[in-house]
């Protein structure tokens, strides 16, 4: 499966005015430790994620009678928040479904958009499956995160920014968590410059593109470690392997320790407060976890808000 680039830019102009553009900062400066980076601070998007691009741009393409009868979905965290916002958007009914490793706060976000929070499973596997229960027992309309053409569409806008502002880039860096995200932002990118290098980044304790990656086909992990609810899922979908095995160059992995030392690095030298998976894509850079040639433009997306790596 392949995206052009027209699907897009049709994404990005049926979401624009619903999401933020974000903006791109350099990190070059004298007291500056490590690599030079361009880093896409996608962790200024409503609901403090790239998240709701993927959701926002779902619901413009359901049809009124299914979104009149309210939309569900399972998640980690930040894509339910996206979903909960959707729902607010459309004044319908929004459902999320959390497993028990999901932070406190973002149920409670979830909330405060006026959409149902519920707890139910261990990891995003468990809730995922009970979600797709309660929309088919109650006709409900089930936005996967990571799986749904419209999503994956959406992320990929995150990409299109990264070209409008810095047109020479060399390197991208992205996490992987189910693996929409790095999927939309590859294929996206790779539409308008074929010559740019995707780094994929994995936490060690769920390893879950990168192993099917190496496998040459879908790897449902038999446990999660990390406790990164956000880039945690057993198994990801057809799709995004397809993608992701064309698309992107390599998948490199990082520790949660190391995810916190990324993330204290962005608080302490630039004043972002990012959480785990939104400093993987530093941690690669800062840590060695991926060569990067000297003089070559490297972008790490910053992918998500948070105060679990500076707490």
């Amino acid at each position: 499966m392949g995206y052009s680039l027209g699907d897009f830019r049709a994404a990005q102009a049926r979401i624009k005015g619903l999401v933020r553009r974000t903006p791109m900062m350099a990190t070059a400066s004298p007291v500056t430790s490590g690599p030079e980076l361009a880093l896409k601070l996608e962790y200024l998007q409503i609901t403090g994620s790239f998240k709701p691009r993927g959701a926002v741009n779902a619901l413009k393409s359901l049809p009124d009678a299914a979104i009149r009868k309210g939309i569900i979905t399972a998640s980690g965290g930040n894509h339910g928040k996206a979903v909960a916002y959707a729902g607010w958007i459309a004044k319908t009914r929004a459902i999320v479904y959390l497993p028990s490793s999901a932070p406190p706060e973002k149920a409670a976000t979830i909330k405060a958009f006026g959409a149902e929070p519920i707890s139910f499973g261990e990891v995003w596997d468990d809730s995922n499956a009970e979600a797709m229960r309660h929309a088919e027992r109650e006709g409900l309309t089930y936005i996967h995160p990571f799986r749904d053409e419209p999503v994956i569409l959406g992320q990929g806008t995150v990409g299109l920014e990264v070209l409008e502002d810095l047109p020479d880039v060399d390197i991208v860096l992205v996490a992987i968590g189910g693996g929409g995200f790095a999927a939309g932002v590859a294929a996206a990118i790779k539409a308008v410059k074929p010559s740019v290098r995707i780094i994929g980044i994995e936490p060690v304790g769920a390893p879950t593109l990168h192993d099917s990656v190496k496998a040459g086909k879908l790897v449902t992990l038999d446990k999660i470690t990390s406790k990164v609810s956000t880039l945690s899922a057993k198994r990801s979908d057809q799709v995004n392997l397809d993608l992701i095995g064309r698309h992107v160059e390599k998948i490199v992995l990082v520790t949660d320790e190391e995810m916190r030392e990324a993330a204290r690095w962005l608080w302490k030298e630039l004043g972002i407060a990012a959480e785990l998976s939104g400093a993987a894509s530093v941690a690669a850079a800062l840590l060695g976890k991926v060569e990067l040639p000297k003089g070559a433009r490297v972008c790490a997306i910053v992918c998500g808000a948070g105060t679990d790596g500076i707490a």
